[in-house]
């Protein structure tokens, strides 16, 4: 990835939070979403990042998204929770779903909290994470806001990269966090690579004649490929089910493509599960068995050629390290957007001149 800057986690935490207060958004909320988006960056999520800042004003500006919802529990039981965003933000929206099961989950030992009428929430693993602060297992579930990818076989474009994480937490390892989508990649990664002017690899989309896609400019008219075959589109629709028609969020046809619609209300759909191993014995004692199976892992025996095992996450807390150390990397493309928003908006520029 070619970057000409980085900047601090701080610093890009406090632009993010000026443009959307000058955007609209309330003061909490924006510094809520300038939190998380800068998280997702220092983490390596950068598809999912400061990299959707314009679109989400496009859409703040189109009225498809309202600014000061008012996000509420509308169905409640011990274990589990339904919330209405109020067609706000998905970061609002799941961060405070994702509290309300931890809260939960301390008390039942599990507990399912789903949401109806958010929105695009950034990346997965930014809600599977927050339980590990309160030795809890998170798992994420979504329905993405765009589809990409038709039914095995199919070529109507009825289910999108429906994403997954789950963070379990260890004591002197890493946690486990794997984040992944259906599809062989994030949609979020094929914007990231036509922002750079890169090319994707094959295996990523196909054309609809079947053929490889390897440009991303012409990503829209493509087809995304599920993760092994007919079992990635299985899991799609499955989490397409569990994040989006159990809440009555919206899933196939009714999902709206937020790339290209500004004004409509995507009612998207998603859950968060909360685990906590206190319900099946000592904590410490978990953490424990968990550094051993990683150790395990990461010392077996390797093929010819192969440096090192990783376990899911580790690639990600090492990015965390580095980014918190050196500075999170802006491509170029990206620091000259985001420049010409700072312009736009009058506020500060990520760097200055």
């Amino acid at each position: 990835m070619t970057a000409t800057l980085r900047v601090s986690q701080n610093r890009l935490e406090k632009f993010i939070y000026e443009a959307f207060l000058k955007t609209g958004l309330p003061e909490s909320d924006a510094r809520t979403m300038g939190a998380l988006m800068a998280e997702a960056d220092l983490q390596g999520s950068d598809g999912h990042g400061v990299i959707r800042m314009v679109p989400y004003i496009t859409r703040f500006k189109g009225g498809g998204v309202n600014l000061t919802p008012n996000i509420r529990v509308v169905k409640e039981k011990a274990a589990m929770a339904l919330i209405d965003g109020d067609n706000g933000m998905g970061h609002l929206v799941m961060k405070q779903a994702t509290e309300l099961a931890i809260k939960k989950a301390k008390t039942a030992g599990v507990a399912w909290v789903g949401s109806v009428h958010s929105n695009h929430a950034g990346p997965a693993s930014l809600y599977a994470r927050m339980p590990l602060a309160h030795d809890m297992i998170g798992l994420y579930f979504a329905v993405g806001n765009a589809n990409h990818l038709p039914p095995w076989g199919g070529l109507s474009m009825l289910l999108s990269t429906n994403p997954i994480a789950c963070a379990i937490p260890a004591m002197h390892e890493a946690p486990v966090i794997l984040d992944m989508a259906t599809t062989v990649t994030s949609y979020g990664k094929v914007k990231a690579k036509r922002q750079r002017g890169e090319m994707m690899p094959e295996g990523w989309m196909i054309n609809r004649d079947g053929t490889p896609l390897l440009d991303p400019q012409h990503a829209d008219d493509g087809l995304l490929l599920p993760i092994g075959g007919y079992k990635g589109y299985g899991l799609a629709l499955i989490i397409g089910m569990l994040a989006g028609t159990l809440n009555g969020a919206a899933l196939g046809k009714d999902v709206v493509d937020f790339n290209h619609d500004a004004s409509t209300p995507t009612n998207t759909g998603q859950a968060i599960m909360v685990i906590d191993p206190d319900a099946f014995g000592e904590v410490k004692e978990f953490k424990e068995r968990m550094d051993s199976v990683i150790q395990e892992m990461r010392n077996s025996e390797r093929i010819k050629g192969v440096d090192r095992i990783w376990l899911p996450g580790e690639q990600s807390h090492q990015k965390r390290i580095d980014y918190a150390r050196d500075g999170i990397p802006i491509p170029d493309a990206l620091a000259k957007q985001l420049h010409g928003l700072a312009t736009e908006l009058g506020i500060a520029p990520l760097v200055a001149n």
